[in-house]
């Protein structure tokens, strides 16, 4: 759907039209990859002219920044609910650890817009946008990785100081895995045409819960 809008003239009508510029990129993210977002398919579709979209944003990426902190955080209240329902407290560590885990990849892999954002992250996302953006960004960052360090510390308290680097470790595996369990339609036609190829295939709950288990199991103090 096209919106064409106005001129903005209240400070309502300015966050009407920021909000009317992210909800239509999140609109688009459910259509297609990161990569394929282009600021002149959002300007059309939000029914702005480019110049008028970067009054809101100066970037395709400052957008795509923006959603990426709005959907963390939606995730991390989703999963305190599904951490809390999921581990048994009483458990020895090697169980909450598993279970832990396997709570973080099933929660991760039904979210492939936020991981795809995650591993555009790094080499794409925060390029292209101003010291201020990035800083802003990254002060949001900070406090959601305070949020999802808490939440892990509470079920593995073992983990000690190594809850906040496990915690942005799986943020980052999410992201790099989740480029491999979406493959492209010609790379998928060559897997059906060459079963063999499907090795590199790493379906994003299955792989991200190996690796998260290992991670955990690895670090986490034994008896």
């Amino acid at each position: 759907m096209i919106v064409t809008f106005q001129r903005a003239r209240t400070d309502e009508q300015r966050e009407i039209r920021r909000r009317a510029i992210l909800d239509t990129a999140s609109a688009m993210l459910d259509e297609m990859p990161v990569a394929a977002v282009t600021l002149n398919e959002l300007s059309r579709r939000v029914g702005l002219a480019k110049p008028n979209v970067l009054r809101y944003f100066e970037s395709r990426e400052a957008v795509l920044l923006e959603l990426l902190d709005l959907f963390l955080r939606d995730w991390l209240t989703a999963l305190e609910g599904e951490l809390a329902t999921g581990v048994d407290e009483s458990r020895p560590m090697p169980d909450r650890a598993t279970a832990v885990a396997g709570i973080l990849s099933r929660s991760l892999s039904s979210r492939v817009v936020l991981c795809d954002l995650f591993g555009a992250q790094g080499g794409v996302l925060e390029h292209n946008v101003s010291v201020e953006v990035v800083a802003r960004y990254k002060r949001a960052s900070l406090h959601r990785l305070t949020t999802m360090t808490d939440l892990i510390h509470k079920y593995l308290p073992e983990l000690g100081e190594n809850a906040t680097l496990f915690s942005l470790q799986t943020m980052v595996l999410a992201g790099a895995l989740s480029a491999y369990s979406t493959p492209p339609p010609s790379l998928r036609t060559a897997y059906q045409a060459e079963p063999e190829l499907a090795r590199f295939h790493m379906p994003l709950d299955d792989s991200l819960r190996l690796a998260l288990t290992a991670s955990l199991l690895g670090v986490l103090p034994r008896d």
